[in-house]
């Protein structure tokens, strides 16, 4: 159901649209079709004047819990994964106008990676950033694999994502993975505050400093495409099945 995420222009900050996860039963796992509208809101915002910043939360106590596993059996087990989540994560990483985020709580999976291509996220001190891509028999995602060691290097790159080590929001802020600790009862306060002063920025001068601060995309895109064909070989392998079913099992 489309209405797991939700698209707004809050009239309180101009400027601003947001992507909320609001399938908090699920703890806001992401389906395809969230993957679509997600899309779709970022490639608005590229052309719409009205909307000159992004921002991304999720509910109380989860941002989001990661990609929805039933669409993981789903193809696992013969179907079509189909190309939305690589659609998605090729407009975040050339959103051409600044994305922000604000996490509270859990952020599982590309609920952590989806913050690389962000500007600026908040997180409050509960958060846990975690990336268990192989104890599910798969492999990095978001071109994660790439910026991430650029980001904390090697070490702290191998826990996060080979070793499927947690990572508070104290050892996120030290890693420059966020930028900000809040409290929980103001994180989306917080966030969208920051985006409505990045909004009130002049546009161009922004989009410039932004686009030298960032460099050249090519690189980010080529490992999302490299990551994405290893990512579905290992979704059809029976060690990837096996870690599926232990999972849903639960």
């Amino acid at each position: 159901m489309t209405d797991h995420v939700t698209i707004e222009r809050p009239q309180s900050h101009p400027g601003v649209q947001v992507i909320r996860f609001n399938r908090p039963e699920k703890k806001n796992a992401i389906t395809k079709a969230m993957y679509a509208k997600m899309t779709n809101a970022l490639t608005v915002a590229g052309s719409d004047p009205e909307v000159r910043v992004t921002a991304f939360l999720g509910t109380d106590g989860c941002f989001s819990a990661g990609n929805d596993m039933a669409d993981f059996m789903a193809f696992a087990m013969g179907g079509s994964m189909g190309q939305e989540v690589i659609e998605f994560l090729r407009a975040l990483a050339t959103a051409s106008k600044p994305v922000v985020s604000g996490v509270d709580g859990l952020a599982i999976g590309i609920g952590t990676t989806i913050h690389l291509h962000c500007d600026l996220t908040l997180a409050s001190a509960r958060s846990v950033f975690k990336t268990p891509f192989v104890d599910l028999a798969l492999v990095p995602e978001a071109a994660s694999s790439l910026l991430v060691p650029r980001l904390m290097g090697h070490q702290r790159a191998f826990a996060l994502l080979a070793a499927g080590q947690p990572m508070t929001a104290p050892e996120a802020l030290d890693a420059g993975l966020i930028w900000k600790i809040v409290a929980p009862e103001v994180v989306e306060d917080e966030t969208l505050s920051l985006a409505t002063s990045l909004a009130k920025k002049p546009p161009e001068a922004l989009r410039i400093a932004r686009n030298l601060i960032r460099g050249d995309r090519s690189d980010v895109l080529a490992r999302i495409d490299e990551e994405a064909g290893h990512f579905a070989s290992q979704l059809k392998s029976a060690e990837a099945r096996a870690a599926f079913e232990a999972f849903m099992r639960r």
